[in-house]
């Protein structure tokens, strides 16, 4: 079992940048991969990032590519999405999730879940 807390989200001007935080509990949080999705009003759920469970893969969404950064530490039990030049249509509930195996761009994939953490953009 995972649990996933996810924290760092607010309000800031578009060219803004904030760093989400995701802090898992369980003594296996190192053998998965971490994803970011994110919920825009009245859409679906999209992909946002993943890295694999060493940190030495990663892949982005075209949308957020050369924007945003995924990370994690394992001896904090904590990856980070890092989000710098944002835009107003990077309005969303940011999620993280973790799975075992490899990364995934597709949420039903993933076996555990945060609660989401606002992110609002203003133009």
């Amino acid at each position: 079992q995972v649990q996933l807390v996810e924290s760092g989200g607010g309000l800031v001007q578009a060219g803004g940048s904030l760093r989400l935080s995701c802090a898992a509990s369980g003594r296996t949080y190192s053998a998965y991969a971490m994803g970011w999705f994110r919920q825009a009003p009245g859409k679906g759920r999209d992909f946002v990032a993943h890295i694999n469970w060493s940190g030495g893969n990663t892949y982005y969404a075209d949308s957020v590519k050369g924007r945003f950064t995924i990370s994690r530490d394992n001896a904090k039990k904590t990856v980070y999405l890092q989000m710098n030049s944002l835009k107003p249509e990077d309005t969303a509930v940011y999620y993280c999730a973790a799975r075992s195996g490899i990364g995934s761009r597709s949420d039903y994939e993933y076996n555990y879940w945060g609660q989401g953490t606002q992110v609002t953009v203003s133009s």
